[in-house]
């Protein structure tokens, strides 16, 4: 009954749209499941977080622990009284089986142990044929104190990593250093024990400006270039603070770890359709309300339009609709006025017409006024005042002499004379025409050549009227100096695609607006001031003979730009 009452008695448009989704639940429904997602998103997305965070703490925790122990190992083996042996030059082998015995017993932890004297010389090593042999010459990459005890690590290559400690005499003397090789693999396999599907992990040195990857997974540099979801290790609670100044890093493709949320996004777009379905059917006769009165509006503009009578329907429905016939009567008398405006312009744009038809006319006296003022200036008695107002005639002539060639070629386009022109030279030499002019006014006038074949040497031919495509880039070049402010810029560039060259001029200053694209070809329009509107008119009629087009786009220099483009076959359909 409420609903009845509300179809009979005229509502606003706004409380008929606000009741019908009312009614519906769409708005509530809306709100909740955005909410809902929202929430369950972020909750899922901290959740998986935290779960490839405490991995990597993890992951960095044993591998400190394995550090650790390799230390230890180095520390307490330096110290053994077996290393004295270095002292005879292990005469009877009993150092080299020791750390023969010892590589065994690890099972590939160490891919060598080896010891050298003060001179740098093998003297035992779990590898026989080394024994005699100068050491290697590792490069130092960090030097500590552990257990009280100094320590040296070398770079890490070959997946080795040399790792160092001094063998003392009872004198604290030193005889020789204890090498041993760790197998960087077992860090490695740390790392990989770490992922699941579609993650990566590696172990990042921080004890540089920058971190440097020392160890990493397989998938590790693909992932990190998509910019997926990263994070980063924290650092263990320990009383004693970590040896090593490293981290690790996990990185997961973004579609992984967002799959179960982009299911459950499925879910409540379901949902909403539903609703908005449901939304539609009971808005249906709360629309019709609306759409009868405005189907009889229409009705009547289409007859208006073929008889111009008829009377105007009754303004009933809501009252946005009341307003719109109300509004719709004003606009029937504004129409009439229109039409009379329009009459005047049709009259104008004929006695613009026979201007140019009579432009030849004009011309004659146009010289010889020119010519007159050049005899005159050239009088020796004649004053200043008389050489200013000479030099004004002459000025004004010159002026008004390309007023009515402007209005010659707009009236009768001059049919183009096909050839074969370079357009990069004909661009070179558009701008350098201009440039003088543009410095004057300190505008950056640029050009630029891209997208050319390399074969062709640098240069483009177009079968074009090269006077008629030069009025036509001077034009696009003038209009963007003339309307730029002082410090702007303009970017002439050329390219090629397929058959077509694409020639564009565009410029930083203020643009065109959708309204003035409409009509920014047409005849005698203008935006600057003092101007006729003819250049970009000839410009269209010329680029049109030469089976091109030329058009008007925002720029890429700024957002407030204009581009003008022509577009030009290579070679014409004539």
């Amino acid at each position: 009954m409420q609903i009845k009452h509300l179809l009979i008695k005229p509502q606003s448009v706004k409380k008929l749209l606000l009741v019908s989704f009312l009614l519906t639940a769409l708005l509530p429904m809306l709100i909740v499941t955005v909410l809902a997602f929202y929430q369950a998103r972020m909750v899922l997305r901290e959740e998986i977080t935290r779960d490839m965070q405490t991995r990597a703490t993890a992951a960095l925790s044993e591998i400190d622990n394995m550090m650790f122990e390799r230390l230890q190992n180095v520390v307490s083996w330096s110290r053994l009284e077996i290393m004295h042996e270095v002292a005879i030059g292990d005469v009877d082998k009993r150092l080299s089986n020791f750390l023969s015995e010892l590589q065994v017993s690890y099972r590939g932890v160490y891919q060598a142990l080896y010891v050298v004297n003060n001179e740098n010389i093998v003297i035992a090593s779990s590898k026989p044929s080394e024994i005699g042999k100068p050491a290697r010459t590792e490069e130092i990459w960090m030097q500590m104190q552990f257990a009280n005890h100094p320590v040296l690590l070398a770079k890490l290559t070959q997946q080795r990593l040399p790792i160092a400690s001094d063998i003392m005499d009872v004198n604290l003397q030193k005889i020789g250093t204890l090498w041993v090789l760790f197998d960087w693999q077992y860090i490695e396999s740390i790392l990989n024990n770490t992922g699941n599907q579609g993650s990566a992990a590696a172990l990042m040195d921080g004890s540089i400006d920058r971190d440097e990857v020392l160890a990493e997974t397989q998938d590790w540099k693909k992932i990190t270039a998509a910019h997926d979801i990263s994070v980063r290790s924290i650092a263990n609670n320990l009383a004693t603070p970590p040896i090593f100044n490293w981290h690790i890093v996990i990185t997961q493709y973004r579609s992984v770890v967002m799959a179960p949320v982009h299911r459950m996004g499925y879910i409540f777009i379901f949902l909403l359709i539903v609703t908005a379905f449901l939304a539609t059917v009971l808005a249906a006769p709360l629309a019709r309300s609306i759409t009868k009165p405005l189907a009889r509006l229409t009705d009547y503009a289409n007859r208006f339009m073929r008889s111009s009578q008829g009377v105007l329907p009754p303004a009933d429905g809501p009252a946005e609709v009341r307003a719109l016939s109300s509004a719709f009567g004003k606009m029937i008398e504004d129409l009439a006025l229109s039409k009379e405006n329009l009459t005047r312009a049709a009259k104008l744009a004929v006695a613009g017409e026979m201007a140019a038809a009579m432009s030849h006319e004009i011309r004659t006296p146009l010289g010889i006024l020119r010519s007159s003022a050049q005899v005159l200036a050239r009088e020796k008695n004649l004053s200043a005042e008389g050489l200013e107002v000479a030099a004004f005639i002459t000025t004004e002539t010159e002026r008004l002499n390309k007023l009515v060639s402007t209005l010659v070629d707009s009236a009768r386009p001059r049919q183009p004379e096909f050839a074969m022109h370079d357009m990069v030279d004909l661009l070179e030499h558009a701008v350098a025409m201009l440039r003088m002019q543009a410095n004057k006014k300190d505008i950056s006038l640029e050009l630029a050549i891209q997208d050319i074949d390399a074969t062709t040497a640098g240069k483009l031919f177009v079968e074009c009227d090269g006077e008629q495509m030069t009025q036509v880039i001077l034009n696009l070049l003038l209009n963007a100096i003339q309307v730029l402010p002082a410090g702007g810029k303009v970017v002439v560039s050329l390219s090629e695609i397929a058959e077509h060259v694409i020639i564009s001029v565009a410029d930083n200053g203020g643009g065109v607006s959708d309204a003035q694209k409409a009509q920014i070809f047409d005849p005698f329009f203008t935006q600057r001031p003092g101007g006729i509107g003819l250049g970009l008119a000839v410009s269209k009629q010329i680029v049109t003979a030469h089976f091109g087009s030329l058009t008007v786009e925002k720029s890429t220099l700024a957002d407030t730009g204009a581009d003008f483009i022509v577009r030009l076959p290579k070679r014409q359909l004539h």
